[in-house]
């Protein structure tokens, strides 16, 4: 039995009134700690840096360590665009919500659909990595490189986690405690290892010193190199959010969620930075045997880093394996922590009536999206089979593509905090530097990432794909392009479909563009 959450009330202008969006969810059951946790555990750290580690020092060579520090430089000012508007409206829509206040129902419905269809695609990048890294722990590495049987571990990997995720949030974040220990623990294990090789002497003959020349943003190799080297970095620290969309179901509503983003985005570039330069001290960064820029150990370069680091001793062998079990668990706690935001997105969205009303469903008992849980879960399935039925040169391409949705819907945030807050900027400096100039900087720079990683993109030669338009003039385009852009245009489209169905929220009739009535500073 699943009840359904009423709209808020109307506010005096007719619209959804910020303070009124109770939905239905277990309040206070989250802290700081908590909180920051899956914000952490969003991120899938191990999981992230095995996936791209390699592809940034292809595109950054030894600058790679300052790709890390500059792609932070966004994320951190856009993290405080969340926490301003968290501060004000703390609805667990996040984008969705503050964009349809900001700028109008429809900015904000592709805002929410930025975060669905990112989350969607990502979860197949997560199955599958939990599947072919689930047999390699057990020592079944035929099984780990067989499509059908990493598919099928997949989708019951997504189940699990769906499932986790439905029967309540405390089992969720206790189980992301759990998880996130082993993960930052083996991070830094693995990190000191290489370093005290280095240092001793015992490093193999690509290891080199740690230099400052790694840090200079003037030398990496071009414009081009710097822009797809942000982008894919972007995505290593893309997830914090999701500490936001919980924030119904978080002690103190307004700036435990607030807090923890921030606290997330600096946490992730220690770990990150840590790694990444330690990892470049001792493998260097070529091309050929352990060198991190290798092609053939791309997309797996924790996995061999570990067994050159810990050798293959006894001991060496369980430190290898406890690497692979890392790597597993935080894919196993990013896909948990990533069907999280997107159910309370589509609740949101659903409450306000951008969505069938099932979506905005609550199980009495556990007081989780219903509705919105199993079907993320369900939808991830669908498109995790569907991709690698078709081909995984598409399912790769369709996760490279996830750079250009973050950077639409972080930027969209950035840009709705200054809007929101428009009249209250004079107030004080506090308030231009946090709700106007840092989120306001974080936006631009990522709509130029996302207007430069669209040309780079384009490019038919860029990606494992490739596309002929089948109309004139025509054009030969990359995958990448075609799946990030086609996705988003798949939203407009969807959008458009829904307004003719439920055309109330569309009119504003549920949520009002109310950024232009705040003339004060939110307590």
């Amino acid at each position: 039995m699943t009840s359904s959450a009423a709209p808020p009330p109307a506010g005096p202008s007719g619209g959804a009134h910020p303070a009124a969006t109770d939905k239905g969810l277990r309040s206070g059951a989250l802290g700081l700690f908590s909180s920051t946790v899956i914000g952490l555990a969003s991120t899938a750290p191990a999981y992230s840096l095995a996936a791209t580690l390699g592809v940034i020092v292809a595109v950054a060579g030894l600058q790679s360590p300052v790709i890390i520090i500059l792609a932070f430089l966004p994320m951190f000012l856009i993290a405080y665009g969340y926490k301003g508007l968290n501060q004000a409206d703390p609805d667990c829509g996040t984008t969705f919500t503050w964009a349809s206040r900001a700028f109008g129902p429809h900015t904000g419905w592709l805002g929410g659909w930025g975060i669905v269809a990112a989350d969607i695609i990502v979860m197949a990048n997560l199955a599958q990595i939990a599947g072919q890294y689930g047999f390699q722990l057990v020592g079944a590495r035929g099984l780990a490189h067989n499509t059908l049987w990493t598919t099928v571990a997949g989708v019951v990997w997504i189940a699990l986690m769906t499932w986790i995720c439905y029967i309540g949030i405390e089992v969720s974040a206790n189980l992301q405690k759990v998880l996130l220990t082993i993960e930052v623990v083996m991070l830094l294990v693995l990190a000191v290892a290489a370093l005290v090789q280095v240092y001793s002497g015992s490093a193999p003959g690509t290891s080199t010193h740690i230099t400052w020349s790694w840090f200079n943003p003037l030398q990496i190799r071009s414009l081009d190199a710097f822009t797809t080297g942000i982008l894919t970095t972007v995505f290593i620290y893309w997830g914090w959010d999701s500490c936001v969309a919980v924030n119904e179901e978080t002690a103190d509503r307004s700036r435990t969620p607030g807090r923890a983003a921030v606290t997330s985005t600096v946490i992730l570039l220690c770990v990150y930075l840590l790694v990444t330069t330690s990892a470049q001290s001792f493998a260097g960064a070529g091309s050929t045997g352990i060198g991190l820029a290798n092609p053939h150990n791309a997309s797996d370069v924790l996995s061999n880093l570990g067994s050159e680091v810990f050798g293959s001793g006894a001991g060496g062998q369980v430190l290898t394996k406890l690497l692979i079990l890392m790597v597993l668990t935080s894919a196993a706690a990013s896909t948990q922590t990533t069907i999280l935001p997107t159910a309370r997105t589509t609740l949101s969205m659903a409450t306000f009536k951008a969505l069938p009303a099932h979506f905005a469903r609550i199980h009495p008992r556990f007081l989780t999206p219903t509705w919105s849980t199993v079907g993320m879960g369900l939808a991830s399935i669908v498109f995790f089979v569907l991709l690698t039925r078709v081909s995984e040169n598409l399912l790769a391409d369709s996760i490279g593509s996830v750079g250009l949705m973050i950077a639409f819907y972080y930027g969209l945030t950035g840009f709705a905090c200054v809007w929101y807050f428009r009249k209250v900027l004079r107030v004080g400096p506090r308030t231009l530097w946090t709700k106007g100039i840092m989120p306001g900087l974080g936006g631009v720079l990522l709509l130029y990432f996302f207007v430069n990683a669209c040309v780079v993109y384009a490019a038919p030669d860029y990606g494992s794909t490739s596309w002929t338009l089948p109309f004139p003039p025509h054009w030969h385009l990359g995958g990448v392009f075609v799946t990030g852009i086609g996705g988003l245009a798949l939203g407009g489209v969807l959008m458009l479909v829904y307004r003719v169905i439920s055309p109330a929220f569309f009119r504003k009739e549920i949520i009002a563009v109310t950024a232009h009535e705040r003339d004060r500073e939110p307590n």
